[in-house]
């Protein structure tokens, strides 16, 4: 199988993995009405014989993500992820992951355990950075970009349509106004993410989306995430056929993930590009996805695909199949630098998810990680700082931790 490690001139330093650290974070004030994991994370840490330490996160359950890294195996096809770990080369990233992957495979090959792998993953290609003086991008391969553009997501708020409106369109005037080139608005007043209780006819769907395209005008990239409203492309296309006019970039899971055969009926009649990929783990679910669902848009998760090294390999596949990367990204600094330094050297990466913390709700991603990335007349630089350049405030780590 294939796997990607850090392309290194000369020798690597001598370090063995010699423990993992695994802290459950949640925000105090969090709210189980909101549909956000960035309300909490599972943070990682992996430390070294040579004092040197990388961090992670994923974006799942956090208990059941500990668990999968910290419970203990009894057989050759359920070892344990950590006895796994230790005493490991780090700088062997991709071997590890190979590793990880059979060891597990009774138990994983997909969901919660590939995403407790992406921590892992993350916080290795982190810690050899640090271990080399390099910044995560330079390990990559490829030739980095200077800038990446950022997205920015918007959040809702309110109970009642009017508020749900108006607070979409006023976080999209403050994006416009930080320098924001592209917004991505969240339309999901129906459907399993259905924002506070709300149902609405699809009009009103349609009434938000025309509010946000006005308050930001045309020159603005606007993608839309309707959050797996509809059953079918049929009833979709009977909504969003009448949506060209709003020219959205894209139009994120307006079905179930599993729904590959409704994805390409989708593709071939909306009059804008479809995007899915959030939820999915490991190149093969991503291939299914471009090569059944002829998805244009494809967004891993470099905290719940299996990683950054399985991202890079999913971003290849789509360079092959001429496909579109925006990855997907609703966390903390740590997962967002991570994101970003994979875009840097995805030459085929449109944007990428970018939740500012001057507009989010969310504790953990104000105040957790400050990442090294700065918006620049839109764009991001080139981050120079080693591993992922994000400096986690180990007291609000220590304050958010959950026994």
């Amino acid at each position: 199988m294939l796997t990607i490690s850090p392309q290194i001139a000369g020798p690597a330093p001598r370090l063995k993995i010699t423990g993992i650290e695994c802290r459950v974070l949640l925000a105090p004030d969090y709210d189980p009405r909101f549909t956000s994991s960035a309300q909490d994370s599972l943070l990682v840490a992996i430390h070294t014989d040579g004092g040197v330490t990388g961090i992670g996160e994923c974006d799942a359950n956090p208990w059941m993500c500990k668990t999968c890294i910290e419970a203990p195996g009894t057989h050759t096809m359920g070892l344990s992820i950590k006895e796994m770990l230790i005493g490991s080369d780090p700088f062997e990233i991709g071997a590890i992951w190979q590793k990880l992957y059979l060891g597990t495979a009774m138990n994983g090959r997909r969901g919660v355990v590939l995403h407790a792998m992406s921590a892992v993953d993350m916080a290795l290609w982190d810690l050899c950075g640090k271990a080399l003086g390099k910044p995560v991008h330079a390990l990559l391969g490829g030739r980095p970009r200077d800038h990446i553009t950022p997205y920015a997501s918007l959040q809702p708020a309110g109970h009642r349509f009017e508020e749900y409106r108006d607070a979409l369109v006023e976080s999209a005037l403050k994006a416009k106004a930080l320098g924001f080139k592209a917004v991505k608005s969240e339309v999901t007043m129906n459907g399993p993410y259905a924002h506070g209780g709300m149902h609405e006819s699809y009009d009103r769907h349609a009434e938000v989306v025309a509010a946000v395209r006005k308050a930001i005008g045309p020159e603005i990239a606007l993608m839309v995430d309707v959050q797996y409203l509809w059953d079918d492309a049929a009833t979709c296309l009977s909504v969003v056929k009448d949506w060209a006019e709003f020219d959205l970039y894209f139009l994120e899971t307006p079905v179930w993930s599993d729904n590959v055969e409704e994805m390409a009926k989708l593709v071939e009649k909306a009059p804008m590009k479809i995007a899915f990929g959030e939820w999915l783990a490991t190149r093969h679910e991503f291939r299914e996805l471009m090569d059944i669902g002829k998805v244009q848009v494809a967004q891993p998760d470099v905290g719940r695909c299996g990683g950054i090294g399985e991202a890079r390999i999913v971003c290849d596949m789509a360079a092959e199949r001429g496909r579109i990367i925006v990855p997907h990204c609703w966390k903390t600094g740590v997962s967002i630098s991570a994101t970003a330094h994979l875009a840097f050297v995805t030459p085929h990466c449109a944007f990428i998810e970018y939740l500012p913390a001057q507009l989010c709700h969310e504790r953990l991603r104000r105040e957790l990680a400050h990442e090294e990335l700065v918006l620049q007349d839109g764009r991001i630089p080139l981050p120079v700082k080693p591993g992922l350049g994000v400096e986690v405030d180990w007291e609000v780590a220590r304050r958010y931790t959950v026994a």
